[in-house]
């Protein structure tokens, strides 16, 4: 299950201030983290940038079911490609 802390960031990134989401957003979270794993990706909670990734991907799955096709925001494109970037020159793998 997602962190509670996280759960919260990611109400006040949809704007939300009821209990109601809750365990739906804690689903989305772990579904986001694992959508974002399976590009390679490995995020660290701990740190503040790799949470605020997870937020915005679960800020986006949250977002995109009220609409048909929708394309991913471009700056979460970026944040996610330039943390696999930043990833695969830290293994060495570039």
């Amino acid at each position: 299950m997602a962190n509670p802390g996280l759960v919260a960031r990611l109400k006040l990134n949809l704007s939300l201030t009821t209990k109601a989401y809750d365990d739906y957003l804690g689903q989305l979270l772990d579904a986001a983290s694992g959508m974002i794993a399976r590009e390679g990706i490995n995020l660290n909670t701990n740190c503040e940038e790799d949470a605020q990734i997870l937020v915005m991907y679960a800020a986006y799955l949250f977002r995109k079911r009220a609409e048909d096709n929708p394309a991913m925001p471009r700056m979460l494109r970026y944040a996610l490609n330039n943390r696999l970037f930043s990833q695969k020159i830290r293994e060495g793998g570039v």
